[in-house]
């Protein structure tokens, strides 16, 4: 048996989980071409390296399919219901930092706070006659946020596209989405309410509860523990 540790398979993400793992002593490598989605590991032994997109991570998690998972926290939080019975955080990652936020027109100048947004919904709702749509393609986060805050006149828009664009094409009416500058949504004038972020992501190592662990697979897992200091 091996532990199966799944990692994104492209882009900055890709090449900051490599970078972090080279630092502790342990060397991911993708092998073939950039079609492929095999790689290597050195520097540990018991470890099998699986390529997968950051969506995919959470859900391989959660199946058992792999036993460790490198994957923002947002979307282990937004794809796991009951995320924490299906995995456990080992430890952040310091890069890929972004945050979740709910953002309104600039314009709307009475409107700071979510107890502003949700007297506007309801002006909203009263006067359009149907409900004021926020664009997000964080569904779960967003709707279980709202109604810890008390905000009810609303209707959750799936948007898997330019999310910030959706209040300028006029299919949505404000919008929550990640963001680590903030520098889209000005530049499409919009502002994000003054409350905080809805969640604050990195990437993060998880452990997957619902994989089968042998005595190999935990003896493996100590000694890559030991090289990564958790």
């Amino acid at each position: 048996m091996t532990i199966k540790l799944g990692v994104p398979s492209k882009g900055r993400l890709m090449d900051k989980t490599f970078e972090w793992f080279g630092k502790r002593g342990i060397m991911l490598s993708r092998t073939g071409s950039d079609r492929e989605y095999a790689g290597a590991v050195e520097g540990v032994e018991g470890v099998e390296l699986v390529l997968l997109s950051a969506g995919e991570v959470p859900r391989e998690l959660a199946a058992g399919r792999i036993h460790l998972g490198v994957t923002g926290t947002d979307m282990v939080r937004e794809k796991l219901a009951s995320w924490s019975d299906r995995v456990t955080e080992l430890t952040t990652m310091g890069f890929g930092h972004a945050d979740l936020i709910i953002a309104v027109p600039g314009a709307w100048v009475d409107v700071d706070t979510l107890d502003d947004l949700d007297a506007v919904a309801a002006a909203f709702r009263r006067d359009h006659g149907f409900r004021l749509r926020i664009a997000t393609k964080y569904h779960r986060l967003v709707r279980e946020h709202l109604k810890d805050a008390g905000v009810a006149d609303y209707q959750l828009v799936d948007s898997q596209g330019a999310t910030e664009g959706t209040v300028a094409n006029l299919t949505a009416e404000a919008v929550a989405d990640i963001t680590s500058t903030g520098e889209t949504l000005r530049a499409n004038h919009l502002k994000v309410l003054s409350d905080g972020p809805i969640l604050r992501s990195q990437a993060t190592l998880f452990k997957s509860r619902m994989a089968e662990w042998s005595d190999e697979d935990r003896t493996a897992l100590t000694a890559l523990k030991a090289k990564l200091a958790l």
